[in-house]
Formats: structure tokens, C-alpha cells, sequence
């Protein structure tokens, strides 16, 4: 990681959330600490032709950040993992901007969600059933993240909401983790949520796009405010 980098997150960090099994309620002794960030790169550092990082990994273990624009892209495309971060309850930094940005969250969600949740799904579980095919059995811990993922969008769909804790799914969930269950009651279980998927898209409350423009101006205010800050410390008695 380079000092810029390290500098990106450490000073200009609006979002800091712990996600993964610790925010969906699934963590166990050993488990890590997955955090995700967002950081809004000074605006005229733009104006150079090496333009800031679009994300950073760390400087911590099982750290990741965008920079704000680059996330707000992401998670308007219903990036499951972008939603997530505006919705965990395992907040470690909110600066005024950050919480304009969890108040934001609606802006994002869409029934674009169907798309990327059940592709998503659908993707990985035909390579964990290569895996289990090949090697005897699949990454348990994988196939449980992958029947969450499921529930979560349907409930999306269905409610217009992130669900980010599993809820009352926690125990059976973590019975797959184990590797307890058995596969064709994996299988049947993940069929069961993606048709509960399917189902509930005609009738979503979501719109079926997310509200581009007022991401947009957000973002082009952030990018103003950024500038009137950067100079308000350069210009002694300059008031912000």
C-alpha cells in the first residue's frame, strides 16, 4: 500500500462499517473483522493526470474502500455488496458526509436487484456444485453466504428494504455452514428462495431504477464542498 493510499482512508474515510458474518448476525469465535469504507479523494486531485484510486485495500486486515464516486456507481448498478455497507449496523466511522450518504440510501435501490442478486447466486452455486462434484463436497461457509445473499434479495424485492442481519434464518444457516444439511436440502432450499426471488419481482414496491440524478447531485456537491474545504485550510482567515 502506497502513503497516498494509506492517506486516502486514514483522512478522508466518511464511511467506515464492519460487514460479513458479524453484521448478518452468522459469526463464530473465529471469524474476522470485514471492514468496508468509503473516502472522498480531494477534489483537485482530479485536475492531475494520475487521478486518485478508485479503491483501497487496508491499510488494516480485511479492509476495503471506495472512493465515493466509484462506490456510488457500484452500488446503483445494486451491487449487493455496496448495499450492504449502507446498511450494516456495525458503524466505526460516520463523518456528516457518511451519514448523507447512509440517508441516501434509497436513491439506490431499484429492481435492478433481481438482475445481480439472483445472477450472482446462480453463478457461484453452479461452482460450488462443480466443487462438490470434483472434490466430495463444496465450501459450506460459501454455499450458507450464498442461501443469505438469496433471502436478502428476496426480502428486498419484497419489501423495499436491506435486510443485512439473517434473522430467523440464523440457525439453519449456520446448520449449512456446518456442513449438517444435507446437499439436495441445500439445493431445495435455494430453489425455494429463488423462486420467492422471481415472485416478488412483478409486485416490488422498488422502482424499476434507481434515482440516478439525485445520486448525482450529491456527488457533484461533495465534489464542491471538498474544494471549498481544501482551500479553507490553505488560506488562513478564509472562512469555510
Amino acid at each position: 500500500m502506497s502513503r497516498r493510499q494509506q492517506h486516502l482512508v486514514e483522512r478522508h474515510t466518511i464511511l467506515s462499517v464492519v460487514v460479513g458474518s458479524r453484521a448478518f448476525g452468522l459469526a463464530t469465535a473465529a471469524s474476522d473483522v470485514d471492514r468496508r469504507g468509503v473516502y472522498v479523494a480531494p477534489t483537485e486531485d482530479f485536475w492531475r493526470i494520475s487521478k486518485p484510486p478508485t479503491h483501497v485495500d487496508g491499510p488494516l486486515p480485511e479492509q476495503f474502500s471506495w472512493e465515493v464516486e466509484r462506490f456510488c456507481e457500484l452500488a446503483l448498478s445494486a451491487n449487493p455488496n455496496l448495499l450492504e455497507v449502507l446498511h450494516s449496523p456495525l458503524v466505526e466511522r460516520c463523518t456528516s458526509l457518511g451519514a448523507e450518504l447512509r440517508e441516501l440510501s434509497p436513491a439506490f435501490l431499484s429492481r435492478r436487484a433481481h438482475q445481480t442478486y439472483a445472477r450472482y447466486a446462480q453463478s457461484q452455486f453452479a461452482k460450488a456444485r462443480a466443487r462438490r462434484e470434483r472434490e466430495g463436497e463444496p465450501r459450506w461457509k460459501h454455499v450458507m453466504h450464498l442461501l443469505r445473499l438469496l433471502a436478502s434479495g428476496a426480502t428486498l424485492l419484497e419489501s423495499g428494504t436491506v435486510q443485512v442481519d439473517v434473522g430467523p434464518h440464523r440457525d439453519r444457516l449456520l446448520a449449512v455452514r456446518r456442513g449438517e444439511t444435507p446437499w439436495d436440502e441445500v439445493c431445495a432450499w435455494r430453489d425455494e428462495l429463488a423462486t420467492r426471488l422471481d415472485q416478488a419481482l412483478a409486485h416490488s414496491p422498488l422502482p424499476e431504477d434507481p434515482d440516478t440524478a439525485r445520486v448525482e447531485d450529491w456527488l457533484a456537491s461533495v465534489r464542491r464542498r471538498s474544494l471549498r474545504s481544501e482551500h479553507a485550510t490553505r488560506v488562513p482567515g478564509h472562512a469555510p
